[in-house]
């Protein structure tokens, strides 16, 4: 079944100068949560879909456990070598169908793993959001993690107030991801968005989700496009960019923390 996009992970070293940058550049940012784990975010929210800045701020908490290895470790990992979006997560109706469905594509990262924490509305009123992920791994790709998430109480996670911004995006358009040979990761992108078939554009390939669109290009194709530089692909494909879209949205892009963020306006 076709997943569409649920969060994308933009990995920063000082989280509140990141949160900061993206309510400098009109977006709505959440408060500061933490996990048992280590690492804390700030969540920026849009209908379905949101984006999650993450830093590994207490190391110390880090264990044996799936998400310490496969969020905290590998963040610091990820931090170490700069920053940038590093995570892309799509929507899950079913987890376990999920695992089974990469474990038959050979493409299957973990079991799957669950993960509740109180949360706060507005008002102060504690609530509980929980998350079940289900991990896929492209191993020509060890700078992206993948995975499809299942939230359990999602009329606790998302709230419409969180969902306006100043500057006019309404939507994630998309993520665009490089790559040297953007046709090695065409059956992998397929497999893990449940997608039959993709759109070839020349130099990559689109895939629709029913939630936004997986476009995969060179480097070179990038910087034509964005007039920005592709992140280092030297260790295989990055996530590069974030595309908003808005009727009021002023078109543009800008650069921010080892990532490109695509403003299209639309009518």
């Amino acid at each position: 079944m076709p997943r569409g996009l649920d969060h994308i992970v933009h990995a920063v070293r000082d989280l509140d100068a990141a949160a900061e940058l993206y309510r400098s550049l009109g977006f709505t940012v959440g408060a500061r949560n933490r996990h048992p784990w280590g690492t804390h975010n700030y969540v920026i929210q849009f209908p379905g879909v949101f984006i999650e800045l993450l830093t590994l701020a207490e190391p110390e908490k880090l264990g044996s456990d799936g998400f310490s290895k496969l969020f905290g470790t590998y963040t610091r990992d990820f931090l170490a070598r700069g920053e940038g979006l590093s995570l892309l997560i799509l929507e899950s109706r079913d987890p376990n169908a999920d695992e089974a469905a990469f474990r038959a594509a050979a493409i299957a990262g973990s079991e799957v793993m669950r993960f509740e924490r109180e949360a706060k509305r507005p008002d102060g009123t504690a609530v509980k959001v929980g998350f079940s992920l289900a991990f896929a791994e492209d191993k020509a790709a060890p700078d992206i993690h993948f995975a499809t998430c299942q939230q359990h109480y999602p009329e606790n996670f998302w709230n419409p107030a969180f969902q306006k911004h100043a500057n006019g995006a309404e939507s994630v358009a998309g993520i665009v991801l490089v790559a040297n040979e953007p046709s090695r990761h065409r059956d992998f992108l397929l497999a893990f968005s449940g997608v039959q078939s993709s759109n070839d554009t020349g130099e990559g390939f689109t895939i629709d989700l029913p939630r936004g669109a997986i476009e995969m290009t060179t480097p070179a194709a990038f910087e034509r496009r964005f007039g920005m530089p592709a992140p280092d692909v030297s260790r295989g494909a990055r996530l590069a960019a974030l595309r908003f879209s808005g009727r009021a949205l002023m078109a543009g892009q800008q650069s921010a923390l080892g990532a490109v963020l695509v403003f299209e306006a639309r009518a």
